[in-house]
């Protein structure tokens, strides 16, 4: 039952207080109408009692303590959903910005979304091909995982995300039964227009559902956006039965909007200022991807957050860590260099790729190689810091053959082209066209009977 209330006991920048309430909720969705007949929405963010506290989307400016009227609507804040939002643009709270008109459905969809029983939940097994020989080969994107991109300010996270957007795939099922859902959360308008363009550049609009917050909307839309994503994808997935792939950014304006929401409510702050409950904060939106057995659907999610001066132990991406299942991480350095994506390859991974890799998966020789890639390159850190030491001049044959494996591997493996997209099969046959660089007594992750099919075949074949 709907409640109206005419009389506010204290309103404060975007916060309104009431008492004497009756059968009010937390998270119930809240109108406000003010003097000026002008309505905005807000949400119910905490009780005490019989008062509470609402956080309006937006400013508010005009309204009074006396002259408003604030009518509870009874039921948690939701959005209407069909198959009609694929190739849609939505704001942060659901709402069409595309001139595309009103989404029209009998089936509203709660945003907070519900807890995936874990006896429920289907272990993660299938790999998503993103076209990125560095991801597909050494941290492969399983279907279900959720596997978070660790990027600093000024990199190109954004066209990363915009690529992976364009040529991820699911290994079957075909194109029909794929999806996905991307979140830009406090973003610029140039940065939206970016991604807009992008997408319709590359012919894959009609797949994709797009939520934008921008940077100067409301604080608490900032907060919305992810979970209506989040909903959009687990309607897609577990009513369509689409593989949907969700792509979020930036996590950290996600981090900052809670930071400055608990700050006005004037809860205690924990490490850095931010709020002790920003752990289960992320938690909530990262644990809503998965796989529930017996449905075909599932839901993967890349978050992408930014790492205030490229610090891997600032809360957000600490926390972060605890949560995914491994994590992608750029680097500055290579950035410099000249490679894109300037992915650092050793203290990045993906802790489910072993049970969704080899044969049957991918191909038989992928753990093998994979290990193998991550050890020879290992090695070439610690030969180029040796490097420095005695100088180059001074190494042994050996470790020359490291280094010039370590240049090639940046340059032709980790680095490609934007538009460059390359199937399982070429990234893998590209690894072991480096590894021959080696010595094979020094290839010691491989099997002998892969070192014969894969290594000593192709040997064969060029001496022809």
């Amino acid at each position: 039952m709907k409640k109206e209330y005419l009389l506010l006991d204290k309103v404060e920048g975007s916060l309104i207080e009431l008492s004497n309430l009756h059968k009010v909720s937390y998270g119930e969705v809240v109108r406000i109408k003010s003097t000026d007949k002008k309505e905005m929405i807000g949400q119910v963010i905490k009780i005490d009692g019989d008062s509470a506290l609402i956080q309006v989307f937006g400013d508010n400016l005009g309204v009074s303590t006396e002259n408003s009227r604030v009518l509870f609507e009874s039921k948690p804040f939701e959005i209407p959903l069909s198959k009609d939002i694929l190739g849609r643009v939505f704001d942060g709270i659901g709402r069409a910005i595309d001139k595309g008109g009103d989404i029209y459905s009998d089936k509203f969809y709660n945003v907070n979304g519900r807890p995936i029983n874990p006896v429920a939940r289907e272990y993660p097994r299938n790999f998503i091909q993103t076209g990125i020989s560095s991801i597909d080969a050494l941290m492969t994107l399983i279907r279900g995982q959720k596997l978070p991109i660790f990027s600093g300010s000024g990199l190109p996270h954004d066209e990363l995300a915009a690529q992976i957007v364009r040529q991820a795939k699911v290994s079957e099922g075909g194109e029909d039964n794929f999806a996905i859902v991307f979140a830009a959360i406090g973003v610029k308008h140039d940065e939206a227009n970016y991604f807009r363009q992008a997408f319709n550049n590359a012919g894959v609009s009609e797949k994709v559902v797009m939520y934008i917050n921008y940077a100067d909307d409301p604080i608490m839309e900032r907060l919305i956006a992810p979970k209506c994503a989040l909903t959009a994808a687990e309607y897609l997935a577990y009513e369509e039965n689409k593989h949907v792939l969700v792509i979020m950014t930036d996590i950290t304006s996600y981090g900052e909007a809670l930071r400055e929401v608990s700050s006005s409510r004037e809860e205690v702050p924990s490490r850095k200022g931010y709020p002790g409950h920003l752990y289960s904060d992320l938690a909530m939106l990262y644990e809503r991807a998965g796989m529930i057995k017996g449905i075909n659907g599932s839901v993967t999610l890349i978050p992408i957050l930014t790492m205030p001066n490229d610090d891997i132990t600032h809360p957000i991406p600490d926390l972060t860590g605890y949560i995914t299942e491994g994590q992608i991480v750029l680097s500055r350095d290579l950035d410099q260099s000249g490679v894109y994506p300037p992915i650092n390859v050793l203290p990045s991974l993906s802790r489910l790729m072993k049970d969704g890799i080899g044969e049957g998966f991918t191909r038989e020789d992928h753990p093998d190689l994979s290990s193998q890639l991550f050890a020879s390159y290992s090695k070439v850190q610690d030969i180029r810091a040796l490097a420095q030491i005695i100088g180059s001049e001074d190494l042994s044959d050996s470790d020359k053959k490291f280094l010039e494996f370590g240049a090639e591997f940046e340059n032709k493996f980790l680095s490609q082209s934007f538009d460059e997209n390359r199937s399982m099969n070429e990234t893998l046959d590209l690894g072991w066209k480096l590894l021959r660089i080696l010595p094979e007594e020094s290839l010691d992750r491989i099997s002998p009977k892969l070192k014969e099919k894969y290594l000593h075949s192709e040997v064969k074949n060029d001496g022809k």
